[in-house]
């Protein structure tokens, strides 16, 4: 009896002591974050682009640049509509959301659809050490990582971008960046830097890209190290990455002979910035293997890859504006392996533009592009066009 008596004590004693540690612990909780959503921002910008002044071919186009480009586009386009609601919910706690409403899917224009959707988890106090998870950008470029609404050119290069379409998968990442290199970064951000994605970076994604599922139960592996320097009065960011995986075809002509369970996907870049103060340069190249349309043999094969791009620009501050002027020289040879048959391309390309912000939250872009691009399917065998077009984009950004 006096042992049952003392194992009843003791329950009822544990009990209540788990009882007022959750009390206190949920009081505590309560005092430091019952106002997280006094730390939860919203901004976001939309694009207005016209493609089709002096335009010399409209059979020339970019279905991964803008599809309004080309012979299937005409008049003015929303090319993005995006809200973002980001925030430091509590000290080791980052979250960010991003929708764009300006997709398209099938013959349906301006539809809305996931960009972003992940949290930041910080390992340490400073959030030095990070652990990202949902659907974001895949770390690998310098371009790719920028915002759409801070690169200069209008689109992505197509050596880069061919890696992961849209930039963004859903997957787990680490980052590591100093706490004096992370407040480098975000000091580098009026001119054009990439955003805060660690000077290193390792981590797995699905590799299918975004809002599309896994289909091999294989992860993609990817890694990237990129540093900013100051030397002087400038600042230059060397960086390096790779990744590798299986990429299983998104959709094929019935005809063509594929391999069902992947191919292989691997990169290899090296990247590097000389920030525009005032002059500026920006060069990246990669190589690799990846699926690509093979006429030949009326099949998709694993073939070699490679490509790059160099933009120069001068920043200059008059009158209260600022004013942009650049020129992109871009090169690829290789498939892409989210388009109809892994098409198959060969791009050279010349740009030549001016960013204008005449006041705050808006800005012009008006960018002349001269370009030679073969890009061939099963249901366009032999297509190379060239030609020439100036593209107008309006911006506001907030």
């Amino acid at each position: 009896m006096h042992s049952k008596d003392n194992s009843f004590y003791f329950r009822f004693h544990f009990f209540v002591l788990l009882v007022l540690t959750s009390a206190f612990s949920q009081t505590l909780s309560a005092q430091d974050h019952d106002k997280w959503y006094e730390n939860i921002h919203f901004g976001g910008y939309m694009q207005v682009r016209y493609n089709g002044v002096y335009q010399t071919n409209d059979k020339l186009e970019c279905e991964q640049c803008d599809e309004f480009w080309g012979a299937e586009g005409g008049g003015l386009s929303l090319r993005r509509l995006r809200f973002k609601f980001y925030g430091q919910i509590s000290p080791r706690i980052y979250m960010y959301f991003q929708p764009d409403f300006a997709k398209s899917v099938g013959e349906s224009i301006n539809v809305a659809r996931v960009k972003d959707a992940y949290f930041d988890i910080g390992l340490d106090d400073d959030n030095e050490f990070r652990i990202r998870i949902g659907q974001s950008k895949v770390p690998y470029g310098f371009e790719d990582m920028q915002s759409s609404s801070d690169r200069l050119p209008l689109d992505r290069n197509d050596a880069y971008n061919s890696g992961v379409k849209d930039e963004r998968d859903m997957g787990v990442f680490f980052y590591w960046a100093s706490k004096e290199k992370r407040k480098l970064m975000k000091e580098l951000k009026p001119y054009k830097h990439s955003g805060d994605f660690g000077v290193f970076a390792l981590g797995i994604y699905n590799g299918q890209t975004a809002n599309h599922p896994d289909l091999n139960h294989e992860f993609h592996v990817v890694t990237r190290f990129s540093i900013p320097i100051e030397v002087g009065s400038q600042v230059i960011e060397p960086g390096m990455q790779a990744y590798t995986g299986k990429f299983v075809l998104l959709e094929h002509s019935p005809e063509l002979e594929v391999v069902e369970d992947g191919y292989l996907d691997q990169r290899l870049g090296a990247s590097f910035v000389l920030y525009p103060k005032p002059f500026g340069i920006q060069a990246e190249c990669n190589i690799g293997r990846g699926q690509e349309y093979d006429g030949a043999s009326e099949s998709v094969k694993v073939k070699g890859l490679k490509g790059g791009y160099v933009t120069f620009s001068y920043f200059i501050e008059k009158w209260n504006q600022t004013f942009i002027p650049f020129t992109r020289l871009q090169y690829y040879d290789g498939g892409k392996k989210h388009e109809l048959d892994a098409r198959s391309y060969t791009v050279k390309e010349c740009e030549t533009g001016v960013e204008w912000h005449p006041m705050d939250h808006f800005e012009l872009v008006v960018v002349h592009t001269i370009a030679d691009r073969r890009f061939e399917n099963h249901l366009n065998p032999l297509n190379d066009q060239k030609g020439s077009l100036m593209r107008v984009q309006a911006q506001l950004k907030f």
